[in-house]
């Protein structure tokens, strides 16, 4: 990340300067913002930037919003969350603000500079092996979470992350759902753990491939629950159907353009009269299921019944800018956006 992407004033979303909360793009803008906040939180921590030296909080005072804290990993001491408490001014005439949140809690994704790539790079293998719930970086932010929802109220919290950040909030974001408590999330570029089919320019191909990898996994599923009956009474799947995040993929970024065809296919599996079987592979993932059958215990995030996707169609220069954060909250975007409810 070099000087001028770390700059708001060179690179941030400056024509926002009046926020109307009911705008999807005006949202999206200033969630990813929030987000950028924190890698460069870390960044000024590294370059030993502070005072009027330090970049990060024009990131989120042009939006009004104050830093609370930051939440800090307890192995390396790096900066990965902060939480944000909207304050807007006095003065500020603006009848969207009751769709505005009150807090937001963010967490930034890998940063590739040495003095955080080791840990963010272990924690990126913990969620491709179904593992991030067990690490410290994950307690530490649900609870940080549970805490703020615990005083103000699960209305009140909105979540957002990018990249790795997008599984730290999907982590707090999915924990929280099965309290009963569905926080408003903006996930950007979230991973998805999957051969990256979505890729494939033959679209009979790409069904094809998906339909037996469905029927593989539906079959597995159903030999992994003869083997260890459960209450079938009871879907934990539906039980998160209620919390619907909002996802920003690129179709270029091979790390979260799957979850394009993961809500698509399963459309399409609903409609060819092959629901059972999609139901079933939709919650369960080939990794997951073979560490089941040794023991091991894992948690599919990338696995969700809701959501909203937003989709950037538009061109990309290459993968570092269709994984990129800035994307989100430029103003000559072309998005397509799709909801998926669980039924």
């Amino acid at each position: 990340m070099d000087s001028e992407s770390e700059s708001f004033d060179l690179s941030g979303p400056l024509h926002l300067t009046y926020v109307l909360w009911d705008d999807p793009y005006h949202r999206m803008s200033v969630t990813a913002s929030l987000v950028q906040g924190v890698y460069i939180l870390e960044r000024d921590r590294q370059e030993k930037r502070e005072g009027p030296d330090a970049l990060a909080p024009p990131w989120w005072k042009f939006f009004h919003f104050q830093l609370l804290r930051p939440l800090v990993d307890d192995v390396d001491s790096s900066i990965f969350g902060a939480v944000y408490e909207f304050k807007p001014p006095s003065s500020q005439d603006n009848d969207t603000l009751y769709r505005s949140p009150r807090y937001v809690i963010a967490f930034r994704g890998t940063l590739t500079k040495s003095d955080s790539v080791s840990r963010d790079i272990a924690l990126d293998i913990h969620f491709i092996r179904q593992g991030l719930h067990q690490t410290s970086r994950g307690d530490i932010a649900i609870q940080a979470v549970r805490n703020m929802v615990a005083t103000v109220g699960d209305s009140n919290v909105w979540l957002a992350g990018h990249s790795l950040g997008s599984a730290m909030a999907m982590l707090t974001g999915k924990t929280m759902a099965k309290s009963g408590m569905f926080l408003k999330s903006f996930l950007f570029n979230p991973p998805f753990v999957s051969a990256p089919i979505e890729r494939i320019k033959d679209e009979k191909v790409k069904h094809g491939i998906r339909f037996m990898g469905s029927v593989i996994t539906a079959g597995l599923t159903l030999a992994m629950q003869a083997k260890q009956p459960k209450d079938l009474s009871v879907d934990p799947f539906a039980a998160l159907a209620a919390w619907v995040p909002c996802l920003f993929v690129n179709p270029s970024d091979h790390i979260c353009s799957e979850y394009i065809g993961y809500f698509e296919h399963r459309r399409k599996m609903d409609e060819i009269g092959a629901g059972v079987i999609e139901r079933l592979a939709t919650q369960n993932s080939l990794g997951g299921l073979l560490m089941s059958a040794f023991g091991k215990e894992s948690e599919p995030l990338h696995l969700i019944p809701s959501a909203s996707v937003t989709v950037n169609v538009g061109p990309t220069h290459d993968f570092k800018d269709a994984h990129g954060i800035h994307q989100w909250w430029k103003p000559d975007l072309r998005l397509e956006h799709k909801l998926y409810n669980y039924k």
